[in-house]
């Protein structure tokens, strides 16, 4: 969850529906501070009648006036009033004097922000703000403003009426990957209502230029650049949302690529009373970041083959050692076969995982059914035992350079508790995993329902060693065997959750409201 989302349920008191609102427009957030050049501060009313900063955005396009984050403290006094009064009366409050911060004038506006729902087919604002947004330019330049400055203020001033409105953002709007999405600075294109450029930044300009187009943009219609631009289908690849964008009469995101450049392009529509007053439509040269995003799928999907291979390889050498246990005439030789055929087959299930998406985490839930059903299937061998292994709680995400020692250690104690643990004249045992994860640990308990460990305690056998070397040496963990009232052995591992997977505390999922591992029948 993020920073935001926490504070809005720490302090707020919006229901689902407006906080996914406020979620949508700081995602915006940044290119409104940019266009305003001035630092923004979104604050919500809390449950006792105070004002929370729940987010804060610094503009790149000036310097900032607030170096400390305000995020999560209570509002100042000295904007309180104008904040209280555009939260009770619903409009935009502008202050009348240079409202003095560390000893720098700034302009203080105070926005505030509607949301809309949909009732009967028409979108209805909220009849009360759900938050405040409170807008600090730095007047201490005294400078005049450039034609680019000016415009990108008034494409601000644009946006802060929707926003009153509860017309913007737009709900209905797709979604998209904010990465490599244009930004203000990046080329922004101001049109009309009727689809002209009236004003063309620079950047814009010169990405346009890339992409063929060697005139002048303001004062043509966007739509007949991009028909130009798309008459040699040979050279030029868009796609069916170019319309949309070019013409600025739908929120929508699309690429342009031509001769190896590709261009992104984002149009936000302004309106106001029902009313077009035109659109930005911010344009980005993504060439190099679409390179490197092709460079990752490619690489990505090598990966994924190795792993491929490697499973296979893992496969055969596991069939060849299944193979020479049966030929060999020894029981020993052939126990050491099985169980390196054993070891070798848990590390190719964590492989197999591994190659069937790009992400370098596993389920390991999925894993360890796996390797727990393939290590009791042959350990019971031909004792005729029925086993029942069973998983309690969830292990969730695991990277895969701590699956496959993880999947190895309990490889060998869910072997080891079928082997050793159940008492030999048994024709059916229990060997139970019991899996608790908080942010900081995981708790894994292997419990078995058998004869329980032996008065000289735990061997010292090459499994035991292997599972020792695995928790304390690779994962980090430690590990203790311990008896189980009522009778069995239960092996307690505690390991440090060292990567950035969110957790819970997992609940009993095999058992549910079992006072413990075995519940009475």
């Amino acid at each position: 969850m993020s920073s935001m989302s926490n504070h809005l349920l720490r302090h707020g008191a919006l229901d689902e529906a407006d906080r996914e609102w406020l979620m949508l427009l700081s995602a915006d957030s940044q290119l409104i501070a940019d266009l305003a050049t001035a630092d923004l501060v979104l604050w919500v009313h809390t449950r006792d009648d105070n004002f929370t900063a729940v987010g804060q955005v610094r503009p790149s396009s000036a310097p900032t006036l607030f170096y400390r984050d305000l995020v999560g403290q209570q509002m100042r006094e000295q904007w309180e009033p104008d904040v209280r009064r555009a939260f009770e009366e619903g409009r935009t409050v502008r202050s009348t004097e240079p409202d003095w911060f560390d000893e720098i004038p700034t302009q203080l506006t105070v926005t505030p922000v509607f949301s809309s729902r949909r009732v009967d087919g028409k979108r209805v604002r909220s009849e009360r703000p759900i938050a405040i947004y409170t807008r600090h330019t730095n007047l201490l330049s005294g400078r005049h403003l450039t034609r680019q400055e000016h415009t990108f203020r008034e494409c601000a001033e644009d946006l802060f009426a929707m926003i009153e409105a509860g017309e913007f953002p737009d709900p209905d709007a797709p979604e998209f990957s904010r990465r490599g999405a244009p930004r203000a600075h990046d080329g922004l294109i101001r049109l009309n209502p009727e689809g002209v450029v009236t004003f063309a930044s620079a950047n814009a300009l010169s990405a346009m230029n890339k992409l063929g187009f060697g005139g002048e943009l303001e004062g043509e219609a966007l739509s007949d650049v991009a028909s130009l631009l798309v008459d040699d289908k040979r050279h030029v690849s868009v796609d069916e949302a170019l319309p949309l964008v070019v013409t600025g009469r739908a929120p929508w995101m699309t690429d342009v690529d031509s001769g190896g450049v590709t261009v992104t392009m984002r149009a936000i529509p302004l309106h106001r009373d029902g009313q077009r007053l035109g659109a930005i439509v911010l344009c980005r040269d993504t060439t190099d970041v679409r390179h490197q995003q092709q460079e990752l799928i490619t690489k990505d999907a090598t990966i994924r083959e190795i792993h491929h291979r490697v499973k296979n390889n893992l496969q055969t050498v596991a069939a060849l050692l299944r193979i020479q246990a049966r030929r060999v005439r020894s029981d020993e030789a052939r126990e050491s076969l099985l169980q390196a055929m054993r070891r070798v087959s848990s590390i190719a299930v964590v492989h197999d995982t591994l190659s069937s998406g790009f992400s370098q985490s596993v389920d390991f839930d999925e894993v360890f059914l796996r390797v727990m059903k393939l290590a009791t299937e042959v350990a019971a061998g031909e004792g005729g035992q029925t086993i029942r292994p069973e998983l309690q709680g969830s292990f969730g995400a695991v990277p895969s350079e701590y699956a496959t020692p993880l999947s190895l250690a309990l490889t060998e104690l869910v072997t080891n508790a079928v082997e050793h643990g159940l008492d030999a004249g048994a024709t059916e045992g229990r060997v139970v995993v019991r899996v608790e994860r908080t942010d900081e640990m995981l708790s894994i308990d292997v419990i078995d329902n058998g004869k329980g460990m032996a008065e000289t305690g735990v061997g010292n056998g090459l499994g035991t060693q292997i599972v020792r070397t695995l928790v304390e040496g690779e994962l980090g963990g430690t590990i203790a065997w311990n008896p189980t009232p009522g009778g069995g052995t239960t092996v307690a591992i505690r390991v440090p959750r060292r990567w950035g997977v969110s957790a819970t505390t997992a609940q009993l999922a095999v058992v549910p409201g079992a006072d413990g591992p075995f519940p009475e029948k």
